[in-house]
């Protein structure tokens, strides 16, 4: 892999619950003058898909009515700094106020993140095949924060069609040292790559990816791949 091409769907309006994703993307990608081809990866923002399944609640604008959302959407409670939570998600994900968000809706309205991002990435994926007769990979994408770092990226919160994470072990490095702990996140780093061209306040929810290794495609989950399970995590 030398390259890699990026854009962003420009033409996307607002999305509303019950809005068919793949069509409004089609229908903004062909505006612009691009195809979907097969083995291009598809990134979906979850804001998107969280407003097309529903996932807008109302909100009044209080410190204790968001409190309220973030628990209600939290397994577990990490840390407790002013109105700042970091959470556990049923989804086993750990971020800031457990993905409640307030921005790019309408007043009076909070998003909380789709129920199974993955299954949300292969519904798209299922249904691109079927109208379009194409197959590609699809990531369904989240800011998160880093632990011990400034700064936010996107990350993968869904996917379908592609190996969310490159296992190396067991192959060599550039020295013919035999690599034993090498597992590369690849749907993070292209969520991130993704991102660049999709900032936050464009209104773009879809973003191509074309020129992935090929090697890159396959079965795989966020939840099964890139969530860590409590018997490997350290800081539990």
């Amino acid at each position: 892999m030398n390259g890699l091409h990026i854009f962003a769907v420009v033409g996307v309006g607002p999305v509303q619950q019950g809005d068919d994703l793949v069509e409004l993307f089609l229908k903004a990608l062909e505006e612009q003058g691009e195809k979907v081809l097969a083995n291009d990866l598809v990134v979906v923002t979850s804001k998107v898909v969280a407003k097309s399944e529903g996932r807008v609640v109302s909100f009044d604008g209080s410190e204790a009515h968001k409190l309220d959302l973030i628990e209600q959407e939290s397994v577990r409670v990490l840390r407790r700094r002013g109105s700042l939570r970091i959470t556990e998600t049923p989804h086993g994900f750990i971020n800031a106020n457990a993905g409640v968000d307030l921005s790019n809706t309408s007043d009076g309205t909070a998003v909380l993140l789709p129920t199974d991002p993955d299954r949300s990435a292969r519904r798209f994926r299922a249904d691109l095949r079927r109208v379009r007769n194409v197959d590609v990979a699809v990531i369904v994408t989240d800011t998160f924060g880093r632990v011990w770092r400034e700064g936010v990226t996107d990350v993968a919160i869904g996917s379908a069609g592609i190996r969310p994470i490159l296992d190396l072990r067991g192959t060599h490095d550039a020295n013919g040292r035999l690599l034993e702990a090498t597992e590369v996140a690849i749907a993070d780093e292209i969520a991130g790559a993704a991102n660049l061209v999709l900032g936050k306040a464009l209104g773009t929810p879809f973003a191509v990816v074309r020129g992935l290794d090929q090697s890159f495609f396959g079965e795989g989950s966020v939840r099964e791949n890139i969530v860590r399970s409590a018997n490997d995590d350290l800081f539990r």
